[in-house]
């Protein structure tokens, strides 16, 4: 399943010779929204990594509507493992990769125990309950979760906490996250109570573009907030 945090996945990177990359391979940060766009997509696997991702839980759906939840888990039985074995072979990142295949593995057995379809979707659905929580908490203990996440990756100072246009920045786009999260609870509870797996499992899709536009945005305004001769001189003493 598509991560519901932030589609930005440290331990992957961009396809090389991108003009976004530094000569040491990392992505360099950013500096228009398109750019940054496509960078949050790219490293949270692209459109096909998105499609990847979604697949076992659209089999699911998909064979539950043509024949009901023994079909469902079937259909789920085979799409997983092939789903990972896919995502191996375009390299991915393998803990992303184990992770998907063991949510969907519990999300099938929570369906299971309770024989319903849109059960698969239960913990999926509380997600982004905690990560709300967690987005607000870090806030005010002020250390934003986007401050945690992407100031190295935008060259930023290592007391970026004393930075205030840094720390505003990280600020807002945190706070901008727990929103995000809050509509995300907000139609995914209406979904499971309606009893419609198949917006559950659209609306799982729809939340990795929606924060990787989010990533987008906080990378952009922290790059001009830092100023481009703080990044390049972080950069080169990191």
């Amino acid at each position: 399943m598509p991560n519901e945090l932030f589609p930005l996945d440290p331990t992957t990177t961009v396809p090389p010779g991108r003009p976004e990359e530094h000569r040491t391979g990392e992505p360099a940060p950013a500096s228009t929204l398109s750019a940054a766009m496509r960078t949050s997509l790219d490293r949270s696997g692209g459109a096909v990594g998105i499609l990847l991702a979604a697949t076992p839980a659209v089999a699911f759906v998909a064979a539950d509507a043509a024949g009901g939840l023994t079909w469902a888990f079937i259909a789920l039985a085979v799409a997983a493992p092939v789903t990972f074995g896919v995502r191996l072979a375009r390299r991915e990142s393998l803990r992303a990769a184990v992770v998907g295949l063991a949510v969907a593995g519990v999300c099938a057995a929570v369906a299971a125990f309770s024989g319903e379809a849109r059960a698969f979707f239960l913990l999926p659905t509380l997600i982004p309950a905690a990560l709300g929580v967690l987005f607000l908490g870090s806030v005010l203990v002020r250390r934003p979760v986007t401050g945690t996440l992407f100031n190295r990756l935008v060259g930023g100072p290592e007391d970026w906490r004393g930075h205030t246009r840094l720390m505003r920045v990280y600020t807002v786009s945190t706070l901008a996250g727990v929103v995000l999260h809050a509509l995300n609870l907000t139609l995914r509870a209406v979904a499971y109570l309606a009893d419609q797996p198949a917006v559950l499992a659209a609306l799982g899709v729809a939340a990795v573009p929606a924060f990787a536009a989010l990533a987008a945005g906080t990378l952009v305004a922290a790059r001009r907030a830092i100023g481009p001769r703080v990044a390049t001189a972080v950069a080169t003493t990191a």
